[in-house]
């Protein structure tokens, strides 16, 4: 069966980015290989809440061509790329899909509160956590205090140039 995962980095202080929702202070990191392409190669889907949606469609090229991409939205997607659709906030109904869906795993990419609400469903099996040498002193936190209490246990652990480290969980 496939596995929903988180894959995402985040400030030492536990933010992902800043109040005005700029990810600028993760440029000086654009060089390090942290295992990104290894990644992608597993995933089949990516779903992401609509902000993030925005804020990949900002970057240019859709950097996600290769895969199904989900935009969790009311509203419609105007000009989207051929591999993206809008879907519902239904999560156990989606997550039930997902997992029929096929061989790849999913990617929940973002933002914060679409990761916190399938960590709400239960349906996070593996969270891969980059955290990066920076200390922002405030922003868009990962994790929601709201959100229930999850048991991990950790897989792995490893550390990249410029101080990057990536903590691999799966849930318990």
């Amino acid at each position: 069966m496939p596995l929903i995962r988180v894959y995402i980095a985040q400030s030492l202080d536990g933010y992902i980015a800043r109040p005005d929702g700029g990810i600028d202070w993760l440029r000086p990191f654009d060089d390090v290989d942290y295992g990104y392409s290894a990644f992608t190669r597993e995933i089949g889907t990516v779903v992401m809440g609509r902000a993030s949606y925005e804020l990949a469609r900002s970057f240019g090229e859709w950097p996600y061509a290769d895969m199904r991409s989900l935009v969790i939205t009311s509203r419609p997607l105007d000009d989207a790329p051929p591999t993206v659709a809008r879907v519902g906030a239904d999560v156990p109904r989606l997550v039930t899909a997902l997992r029929a869906a096929g061989a790849k795993d999913t990617w929940i990419m973002g933002g914060a509160q679409t990761i916190n609400t399938f960590l709400a469903a239960e349906a996070i099996d593996r969270i891969d956590l980059l955290t990066v040498p920076v200390l922002l002193g405030g922003g868009v936190r990962l994790f929601a205090d709201s959100r229930p209490e999850t048991q991990l246990k950790l897989v792995s652990t490893q550390a990249y140039d410029k101080g990057l480290a990536r903590q691999s969980y799966l849930r318990a």
